[in-house]
């Protein structure tokens, strides 16, 4: 019998502490239980050999899982991202090369202490969302042997879901970091594009492109996330990545607005209706308010992708072999890359156009709720159906990730279900650009509150964060002339600024009508007695405009922190001491707005 190990981060790490084990026993037993199963799955283009992991491990010796966050962490690696010294094929052996050098992100990883176990199998240049579409072996699903693994990143999703590893890099252009990821019970993480570099990885589409991770949980995707997350030099299409989203930002989230399609398409498929009709009721008991939103422009920008100009982009990198050497290619690639030879430039601006209005719709949908909530793909489909139908079924596939990349959205693939059959069931939740540690925080939730195994049958363990998550959006507590209708809360609204919430504040505060004026202001002040709840209202504003708000207040007038009647403590308005001089204590009438009426 094959031993299981658990992969996860946190396990590892400690059994490496505890001296249970040791990176090179570990790797041993991995590399002999990937051999055994690649002949069945097709995971594997390229098992480490010996002697190439030596290197690796060597590097380890006299290093601690204290010094490394990755100290001996097994992860595989999409075959269309370089490895030093090992081919990179693309799935396709008459393009493969040698690198000189690591993809940028494969270095990092490496650097922090992880060891590659191998390159993994793909959709013949990233062109697939089913893992069938291989010279190489089509990958099955890890579950059940009738349905496909899921591509284009099938083999880094096996490498995960198997055992084999406990984490895995794919790409991810149109949906390939997420569809495998549903199929095979794992968190599929698509950050923001440029976030992640993909300097060392071969293009399906140069502008789109993200490399992604699979992880048997969200907190894992954040933590890796984190570590990687970085501005480079050898990416012209990098971004450094707001602090807003950096790894504190994963966290608790209590109350969120979550879009969910108005129309919903799942393919005749009633069991994935029922499963998200559940879900959407998880996320409601996390404390989510869902709310119905127009889809049809991010449909619309998703079809731009295949029956638009971007299948051009596609085609230069893999035109020249196509003509050179036309039985090289997959007969599937070719046809999805025919049409691209005729695209005019006038074709291609005419589309971007049209791309840039739809976004300025979906931006604004984007724009009143914390996030959206889709299916992975309307219903699974078989490996009977791909052979039968290989194009159109694959499409079925792409129906809710076409669009993200288009619009400049970050994504995770999250497990939230099981199907009578056995097979994984997921869902995507997508958000506003730079809101990726958010996004993870609500998967971990999910998580969390599903209950569902993880792979290798291991329970979720690790305890929520306690910390409170942060997104693209500062919170704001307001309790006078910014309350909503009143003379300055068009500061507020000029800057993007949204209600959230009427509350009170905890019962700790006196209120003070201050001397001066107009406009007349207040003063909340924070007492160890004699205080009271004062009414307050929660606002929302973007992070990078709340810079130019605090500026613009005069003092004696400030922002600190506000505890609220619920205990949380969020950014609003304090007063400094020597601002009561000639102040009226209005503590008693329980807010600004009872201290207008009285005064008028």
């Amino acid at each position: 019998m094959t031993t299981t190990f658990d992969l996860r981060l946190t396990t590892l790490s400690a059994a490496y502490t505890a001296g249970d084990i040791t990176p090179r026993q570990l790797f041993i037993a991995l590399r002999d239980k990937a051999a055994e199963l690649n002949p069945e799955f097709n995971a594997f283009i390229h098992l480490m050999t010996a002697a190439e992991l030596e290197p690796y491990l060597a590097a380890l010796d006299g290093k601690t899982p204290a010094e490394l966050p990755l100290y001996g962490i097994p992860f595989a690696i999409k075959d269309n991202i370089d490895l030093v010294g090992v081919p990179t094929t693309a799935a396709c052996p008459a393009y493969a090369y040698t690198p000189e050098t690591s993809a940028t992100v494969v270095d990092q990883l490496i650097a922090l202490g992880a060891v590659p176990l191998g390159k993994t199998n793909l959709d013949q240049f990233a062109t697939g969302l089913n893992g069938t579409r291989s010279p190489y072996g089509e990958c099955r699903n890890s579950v059940h042997p009738d349905y496909p693994s899921g591509g284009s990143s099938a083999g880094s999703s096996l490498a995960v879901a198997l055992g084999l590893c406990s984490f895995a890099l794919g790409t991810d252009t149109a949906g390939s970091g997420r569809v495998p990821a549903a199929l095979n019970n794992l968190v599929g993480l698509k950050a923001s594009k440029g976030l992640i570099s993909t300097a060392g990885v071969v293009p399906a589409c140069r502008t789109l492109d993200c490399v992604t991770f699979f992880t048997a949980t969200a907190a894992e995707a954040s933590q890796l996330l984190a570590l990687t997350a970085r501005l480079d030099a050898r990416d012209e299409y990098s971004r450094s990545n707001p602090l807003w989203n950096d790894g504190s930002a994963f966290g608790q989230i209590k109350t969120f607005r979550f879009g969910i399609p108005q129309h919903l398409e799942f393919l005749g498929c009633a069991e994935s209706a029922a499963l998200f009709a559940a879900t959407i009721e998880q996320l409601k008991a996390l404390g989510g308010e869902p709310v119905e939103v127009d889809f049809a422009p991010f449909l619309e920008a998703a079809r731009l992708l295949y029956e638009g100009p971007w299948v051009a982009e596609r085609y230069s990198v893999a035109g020249a072999l196509i003509e050179q050497q036309p039985d090289a290619v997959l007969p599937v690639i070719k046809a999805v890359l025919e049409k691209a030879p005729g695209t005019t430039a006038v074709q291609l601006f005419q589309a971007q156009y049209r791309l840039q209005q739809l976004k300025a719709v979906c931006d604004r949908t984007m724009a009143e709720v914390d996030c959206v909530l889709t299916p992975a793909y309307p219903r699974p489909v078989t490996l009977a159906e791909l052979h039968a139908e290989p194009v159109k079924r694959n499409s079925d596939l792409g129906y809710y990730t076409n669009f993200m990349n288009m619009l400049d959205y970050a994504a995770v693939a999250v497990p939230a279900a099981t199907m009578h059959n056995g097979l994984p069931w997921g869902v995507t939740l997508f958000g506003r650009v730079f809101t990726d540690q958010y996004l993870l925080s609500l998967a971990d939730a999910l998580q969390h509150q599903t209950g569902l195994k993880l792979i290798g049958g291991n329970a979720l363990i690790t305890p929520p964060p306690r910390n409170p998550a942060r997104n693209d959006r500062a919170r704001l507590v307001v309790c006078g002339a910014h309350l909503d209708g009143l003379p300055l809360n068009w500061q507020l609204r000029q800057r993007g600024g949204r209600l959230l919430e009427t509350t009170r504040s905890s019962p700790d505060y006196k209120l003070y009508a201050l001397a001066g004026g107009p406009p007349l202001r207040p003063g909340m002040v924070r007492v160890a007695e004699g205080g009271a709840a004062v009414e307050v209202e929660v606002w929302e504003l973007p992070s990078q405009e709340l810079g130019s708000f605090l500026t613009g207040i005069p003092a004696p007038l400030g922002l600190g922190k506000v505890q609220l009647a619920d205990g949380r403590r969020e950014t609003g308005f304090i007063c400094e001491p020597y601002g009561l001089d000639g102040a009226q204590d209005i503590t008693e009438l329980g807010g600004w707005r009872t201290y207008l009426k009285r005064r008028s």
